[in-house]
């Protein structure tokens, strides 16, 4: 490409770099005032190095002194004497000596640096003088901190000048102390196990001495706190149940209610409800705890009012659905961000009842209810047919249950709960059991790593009738033992026959 001639080194602007005419007081370009601008050197000041001077003709006789150095012997004629430094230059004096007597070589970063001339070298653009060192406090690990409170002003006037125009807000804020804008931070191995909880949070299971902020972590440590629904226990007379977050998902998104009733007659009606949060849609947590919580409150109130077990059943979980459903509209669903894709809320449902001799469940997607009968000599079952692409493979004759649940979509399901569900079909089923057994209600965190009837039963503990709390317990442990790929969720209710005089307020549907 063509280029423009250069003109004749010219000198120019010191600000636009414009070429100058000689005799030109203002830049014709950008208007630079040339008067206040001092001539440019024609050389860069040479630095001393090592003590060294620059290489200078030496016009002095070679055996000529020079005034305060140290009588050396005398070099090879013509030779300069070795370190010997420039002259006219005023080094500093070296102070003390060594073991043979001789003073000690200065160091480099010892010395100002000087140009040829031996004047002090001015500060380049960019360089920075650090502050002078500050009062120091010592904490009890021994470590020394600096603080501006402690730091004495480089010129007193210009201090009280600058608290002056920074009005009473800043003096009220000093007035507070040093502990109002820096905080001591407590050390973890010093802290005290038994101190009281910080004011207004909970304190850190860490370090417990820090207080944990709204966003989960310590505000001594740092450390990152368990959530509240990474492992949740609750036991209820007859009934108890377990939850954990696993070993591979970063929070819990299964979610329980247990709970019992009394039923008009007088007799116990004892409650379980699990829920699976889909993890491919949006806000899966809030899903199963929307739906656990709905299904237990209609549960309850269907079985006061004397309604069947299992169309209260049915009742629950379609009030649940719309508990989902609602969250899809809700403040942070879908209709919140418009320009963000997001899909509903979901989740599956399972439950189970046990009142005046029957049992009674209902799911949607693919959690499940296990029969385990007391005397282990008696077959277990299990009760529910999964939502899932494996059991249409099953029931459709294509593949046998072991080939259906080998395939990468058997998990795939079919019915779940939430506002972009194809059409909700509650399935309930009813049975009345002739001995003594427990139920089992679980998430397919838990029968993945024991999905046959038999497989949940050797699991389960021999004495899971007399203590449901301690068996569910076990059950969450056998699917971490496995590996814990998935949220771990299970309700234990024993299940007694009714005595002989009571009999059954309902019939099996």
């Amino acid at each position: 490409m063509s280029q423009k001639p250069k003109s004749a080194q010219l000198p120019t602007c010191p600000s636009c770099e414009e070429p100058l005419e000689s005799g030109d007081l203002f830049c014709g370009a950008c208007g630079y005032d040339l008067s206040v601008v001092p001539p440019r050197p024609d050389d860069r000041p040479t630095l001393v190095m090592n003590g060294l001077g620059p290489a200078v003709p030496d016009t002095r006789a070679p055996d000529t002194p020079v005034a305060g150095a140290p009588v050396a012997t005398a070099p090879a004629a013509g030779a300069p004497a070795a370190g010997a430094p420039a002259a006219g230059v005023e080094w500093p004096t070296v102070s003390g000596t060594d073991s043979s007597g001789t003073p000690p070589p200065q160091l480099p970063e010892e010395l100002p640096g000087l140009e040829s001339s031996g004047s002090r070298l001015p500060a380049h653009p960019g360089d920075f003088e650090l502050p002078a060192p500050s009062a120091l406090i010592r904490d009890s690990s021994a470590r020394d901190y600096a603080t501006p409170e402690n730091t004495p002003p480089e010129n007193p006037a210009q201090e009280n000048l600058a608290q002056e125009s920074a009005g009473p807000e800043r003096a009220a804020s000093e007035s507070a102390g040093p502990e109002s804008t820096h905080r001591k931070a407590t050390d973890p191995r010093t802290a005290d196990p038994g101190a009281a909880l910080p004011a207004g949070g909970k304190l850190c299971v860490a370090c417990r001495a820090g207080r944990v902020d709204t966003d989960g972590y310590c505000e001594n440590c740092g450390h990152a706190q368990p959530r509240e629904r990474d492992h949740l226990e609750q036991e209820l007379g007859a009934v108890a149940a377990v939850s954990d977050r696993g070993l591979r998902h970063h929070r819990n998104e299964d979610a329980f209610a247990v709970s019992s009733a009394a039923l008009p007659d007088g007799s116990p009606a004892v409650v379980a409800v699990v829920c699976d949060g889909v993890s491919s849609a949006t806000r899966p947590d809030e899903a199963s705890a929307a739906a656990a919580a709905a299904a237990n409150e209609s549960l309850l109130a269907a079985l006061e009012r004397g309604t069947h077990p299992q169309q209260s059943m049915h009742d629950a979980i379609v009030v649940a659905a719309e508990a989902v459903n609602a969250l899809a509209t809700a403040p942070g669903g879908r209709d919140h961000d418009p320009h963000r894709h997001q899909n509903a809320p979901a989740c599956t449902i399972v439950g189970a009842v046990v009142a005046s001799g029957l049992l009674v469940v209902g799911w949607v997607g693919d959690s499940r209810v296990y029969w385990v009968p007391d005397d282990r000599g008696g077959p277990p079952a299990r009760l529910t047919e999964d939502d899932s692409w494996a059991a249409q493979m099953v029931a459709a004759g294509l593949m046998n249950e072991a080939e259906a649940y080998a395939d990468a979509r058997a998990h795939a399901i079919t019915g779940w709960l939430g506002a972009d569900a194809y059409e909700l079909e509650p399935h309930t089923a009813s049975f009345k059991p002739d001995r003594p057994g427990v139920v089992v209600v679980c998430t397919d965190g838990l029968w993945n790593y024991a999905e046959g009837a038999d497989e949940m039963a050797r699991a389960l503990p021999a004495d899971a009738a007399r203590r449901p709390l301690h068996a569910a317990q076990v059950l969450v442990g056998h699917a971490l033992d496995g590996g814990g790929h998935d949220n771990v969720t299970v309700a234990v209710l024993p299940f007694a026959l009714p005595s002989q005089r009571a009999g059954s307020a309902y019939s099996s549907a």
